[in-house]
Order: C-alpha cells, then sequence, then structure tokens
C-alpha cells in the first residue's frame, strides 16, 4: 500500500472543515482584540483499499486564519475562548461586515492491518466557510452620581 494511493482516498472523502468562532460572538467593536479559535479533531476511519483494511489518522497541524479584512494569520495551535487570548485580531474599520474563516492543514498516517503506522508525507488542506462578524464602534458614557 503506497501513501499516494492512502492520500488519494482520503481526498475522495474529504476531512473536516473548521469554523472560525469569535468572541464577542457576531458583533465585534473596532480596536478591540476579538478573540477567534476553532474546534479541531482528529480524524479516523477505517477504509478498505484494494480489499484490504486500512486505518487512517488525520491530525489538525496548521491553521490559517482569514480575518475578512485583508489579513490574515497562520498558527499551529486553534486557539482557544476566554479567558484565552491565543489567537486575537483587532479591526481598524467600523460599520462594516466582514466574513472570516479558518483554513485547516492536516497531516496523516495510515496503517495496513495491524501493521505499524506510516506517514504521508504530503498534507491535506481544507477551506472553512466563512461567518459574519459586524464591527461596529462604540463611544464612552459616563453614567451614575459621580463626585
Amino acid at each position: 500500500m503506497t501513501p499516494g494511493l492512502v492520500l488519494t482516498a482520503l481526498r475522495r472523502i474529504g476531512l473536516p472543515a473548521l469554523q472560525a468562532r469569535t468572541q464577542p460572538r457576531d458583533k465585534t467593536l473596532v480596536n478591540f482584540a476579538t478573540i477567534f479559535y476553532a474546534d479541531p479533531q482528529t480524524f479516523t476511519r477505517t477504509l478498505t483499499l484494494l480489499g484490504q483494511s486500512v486505518d487512517v489518522e488525520a491530525t489538525p497541524t496548521s491553521f490559517a486564519w482569514h480575518y475578512g479584512d485583508g489579513t490574515s494569520a497562520t498558527t499551529s495551535t486553534p486557539g482557544a475562548p476566554y479567558p484565552a487570548t491565543d489567537i486575537t485580531h483587532s479591526y481598524t474599520d467600523a460599520h462594516t461586515t466582514v466574513a472570516p474563516s479558518v483554513d485547516v492543514t492536516y497531516s496523516a498516517r495510515f496503517r495496513v492491518g495491524n501493521g505499524g503506522w506510516q506517514a504521508i508525507p504530503e498534507t491535506v488542506t481544507i477551506a472553512g466557510p466563512t461567518s459574519s462578524l459586524r464591527i461596529s464602534e462604540a463611544t464612552a458614557v459616563l453614567s451614575g452620581d459621580y463626585q
């Protein structure tokens, strides 16, 4: 069994796309550190190729963040929700809606039957769907009786 044959089968089956999640969700402020993260999972599947049982395992190894304002960044981690601030982005233009997304790159390995694991030298990148994020502007207002 060759890595190329397994890679072709893996591409035909498809790997999971990830949704870019933000905090705050759906709406953020201009010049505010918006948190980005995704929830990746290791993909495992048993295939039958050339009459043999082949276990495949694909692990997310890289994340290309597209912030929707023409900028992007690549990380080796998926980020995490608040209070973590692993991956943040500040928007400079208010009163607009952007469409952020994340592309995930998987590294994979396989084994035939109960044999040893073999690495697939090529990676597979899956483009994630866009979401809608509104960028707004806020004005600070004092309230209450302060003396």
